[in-house]
């Protein structure tokens, strides 16, 4: 059984964590979508100590030998970031090799004079900044789109690549000139080409008949995205929003297998509420209470250090998460980041205009002004950092659970009380009615 894990709220909510939990249970782990404006944190104890890794446009399961990791056509990929993370990876003692990363030949490149029109475009916005990572991720989807974009297979023609990247650049520097950005170095872009197409074109192919075929074979399929459904270009808080689609369907549009083989979708969820950048978030924290959760939370972005914006959590955008996605669970992650609260909100609809409603508007800007409807629950005030077991936790922990549950339409396969793998509290009942019969041990 495949099995795809979604972001239900705006990204960061521990994916890395939930995905390296379950990739010793499959075959292949496949990315789907996104740059390496994402950050998927792992944490494993290696000799007695905490290593740390935190991969940017490799699939998560890169850290467990045997896995074959896919980065899939839907991955716009930016060449110099791979190679130093395939570096620095391998300076940690991961192997990285053609036979455990594989990388999409329809996959497009995000090229240096992507990122200097990024920052050209956010600077021009202004006060209307959508809050981008300046990582060329929203160019280099534009270029896509508009059928003018480089994709990754082309690193594997290395003497046709010099007049396609020359051509590129210089209709982009134009661009940039135009905007008061600084143009790129054609000569610069072409020698690194060069590079690129040395040490990538060994790791491309087809991935789209590789998985297919890899699925006839009788093989399984984690399939992971980046960021999250209200980050999704079309089901997302637009304009404030990613360029891709992070939902259920870019799953199989973003590594080209068809919604059949898509067997279980599971969905990653936080105890309490994050976002960066700009945009709507009905129930952030601007207050001490904010303040709180983001430092004992360590609510940073891996990708780009930025203080994440806290609030209480959702449940509107949790039922719209698990209707859109089809969710058949949710692992709920940071719940210990509770621990010290004497009390705990829950918002369960909007105020928008004098009326009440649980569903939410397409306009950002009437999100803007909804006003969260609030139940209020009180803490359990006792740590719950490496809980096990469900039945362990303080019994107001358990009714705040239930009532997440509740009201987000899902159940809890999994609950993390902690950065480690061994940290989760697994629901294997749960699993096993989503279709999924798997080993695991929190």
């Amino acid at each position: 059984m495949n099995l795809a894990i979604i972001g239900t709220q705006w990204g960061d909510e521990g994916k890395g964590k939930i995905v390296d939990l379950l990739a010793p249970h499959f075959d292949l782990v496949t990315r789907y979508q996104g740059g390496h404006n994402a950050g998927h944190t792992v944490i494993i104890r290696q000799g007695g100590e905490d290593q740390k890794f935190v991969l940017h446009l490799i699939p998560s399961g890169i850290t467990h030998p045997g896995k074959v990791c896919v980065i899939g056509n839907g991955v716009v990929v930016d060449p110099r970031a791979l190679i130093s993370e395939m570096d620095e990876l391998r300076q940690k003692g991961i192997a990285v090799s053609p036979s455990n990363l594989v990388i999409s030949n329809r996959a497009h490149l995000i090229l240096p004079y992507h990122v200097a029109l990024d920052r050209a475009i956010e600077a021009g916005r202004g006060g209307n900044a959508v809050g981008t990572t300046m990582r060329g991720i929203g160019p280099a989807y534009e270029d896509k789109m508009a059928r003018r974009g480089l994709r990754v297979g082309e690193l594997t023609n290395p003497k046709a690549l010099p007049d396609r990247l020359r051509a590129n650049a210089r209709q982009t520097n134009r661009l940039l000139t135009m905007l008061g950005g600084e143009p790129i170095d054609e000569n610069q872009l072409i020698e690194d080409g060069a590079r690129w197409c040395e040490l990538l074109a060994p790791h491309i192919k087809d991935t789209t008949y590789f998985l297919n075929q890899s699925a006839r074979d009788g093989k399984s399929i984690l399939i992971e995205g980046a960021q999250a459904t209200m980050l999704d270009i079309d089901h997302g808080t637009y304009p404030f929003v990613t360029s891709s689609n992070s939902s259920i369907g870019g799953a199989c549009t973003g590594a080209g297998i068809p919604p059949s083989m898509v067997g279980v979708a599971i969905g990653v969820i936080k105890a309490y509420t994050t976002r960066v950048g700009g945009g709507p978030f009905p129930t952030e924290l601007n207050d001490p209470t904010g303040e709180a959760i983001r430092a004992r939370g360590k609510e940073f972005g891996a990708s780009t250090g930025r203080p994440r914006r806290t609030g209480w959590f959702d449940a509107v955008i949790a039922r719209y998460s698990v209707m859109l996605n089809g969710l058949h669970a949710l692992a709920l992650t940071k719940l210990d980041v509770l621990d010290d609260l004497d009390e705990i909100k829950v918002c369960v609809g909007y105020r928008i205009d004098g009326e009440v409603t649980d569903q939410i508007p397409f306009d950002a800007a009437l999100l803007e002004v909804a006003q969260p409807v609030y139940e209020t629950m009180p803490g359990w005030k006792t740590s719950t950092k490496g809980t096990r077991q469900f039945a362990d936790l303080p019994p107001r922990a358990r009714d705040y659970l239930r009532f997440l549950a509740e009201v987000s339409g899902a159940p809890f396969a999994f609950i993390s009380t902690g950065p480690e793998r061994n940290e989760t509290i697994i629901d294997q009942q749960i699993l096993a009615k989503a279709g999924l019969s798997l080993p695991l041990q929190g």
